[in-house]
C-alpha cells in the first residue's frame, strides 16, 4: 500500500504542476499514512520525481533516516492532518489566480456557486507567516476551521480531500474561482451569492452525478 502511495502522490504532484497550479518546483503534496504521511521532497522538478523520492513522515513530525529533504512545508502537511482527521490528502500550490488574490490578503467571496465545493460561505484568506513556520502551519489551521480550502496571505493556498484526486480536483476548481473572481472584478463589483442561495445550492448538489444502480431483487 505505501509503495502505492508513493506513486500516487508523485502522480498528483506531477499532475499539479502540468495543470499550472505549480510554478518550478513550488507547491507540494501529501497523503495520509498509518504512521503519519508522505510528503513531496523540496526543490525537485516534478518532471523528474519517482515514488522513492517521497518522504515518510511519522505524525509526531519525526522524520526517517536516509530520505530526500522533505518539502520545507513539511510542518503545514503535518498541522493539517493532526487537526483534520476527515482529510487524507492536502495540495498546496501557487497558482496564479489564487496567488494574486491571497497577495490582496482577502477571501474569495461567493461569486459563484461552486464555492460551496469547498464546504463554506467564501474562501477565507490565512494571516501572513514566513512560509515554512509553524506560525503559518497555525494560521492557515485557523482559518481552514471545517472547511477544505483556504488562500494564504502573500504566499498561495491550501486544499484538502479525502483523496489525492479529490484534493487536486479542489485546489483546480479553487484556482478557477479565484480567476473569475479577478476577471469579473476588473469589470465591476461582482455580485456575492446570498446564503440562502447557498443553501439552496448545496441541496442541489447532494443529488449531483451518477449513482450506482441498485441490484435487482430476486
Amino acid at each position: 500500500m505505501t509503495l502505492r502511495l508513493r506513486d500516487d502522490l508523485v502522480d498528483t504532484a506531477r499532475r499539479m504542476s502540468q495543470l499550472g497550479l505549480a510554478p518550478g518546483t513550488t507547491g507540494n503534496v501529501s497523503v495520509r499514512t498509518e504512521r503519519g504521511f508522505l510528503v513531496t521532497p523540496s526543490g525537485m522538478p516534478y518532471d523528474q520525481l519517482r515514488g522513492d523520492d517521497a518522504v515518510a513522515i511519522d505524525a509526531d513530525g519525526t522524520l526517517r533516516p536516509g530520505q530526500r529533504a522533505p518539502s520545507t512545508e513539511w510542518r503545514l502537511h503535518r498541522d493539517i492532518l493532526a487537526a483534520r482527521p476527515d482529510a487524507h490528502a492536502i495540495v498546496h500550490t501557487h497558482s496564479l489566480f489564487c496567488t494574486t488574490v491571497a497577495c490582496l490578503r482577502r477571501p474569495i467571496p461567493a461569486i459563484h456557486y461552486m464555492v460551496v465545493r469547498a464546504g463554506t460561505d467564501e474562501i477565507p484568506c490565512a494571516d501572513y507567516a514566513t512560509f515554512g513556520t509553524a506560525e503559518l502551519a497555525a494560521s492557515v489551521v485557523r482559518a481552514l476551521g471545517r472547511g477544505h480550502a483556504c488562500l494564504m496571505a502573500n504566499h498561495g493556498m491550501v486544499a484538502l480531500g479525502d483523496s489525492l484526486a479529490s484534493a487536486l480536483q479542489l485546489a483546480a476548481e479553487i484556482e478557477t474561482l479565484a480567476a473569475q473572481y479577478w476577471h469579473a472584478a476588473q469589470l465591476g463589483q461582482p455580485h456575492i451569492l446570498s446564503t440562502d442561495e447557498l443553501d439552496r445550492v448545496r441541496a442541489q448538489l447532494a443529488g449531483y452525478g451518477q449513482r450506482k444502480p441498485t441490484p435487482p431483487t430476486r
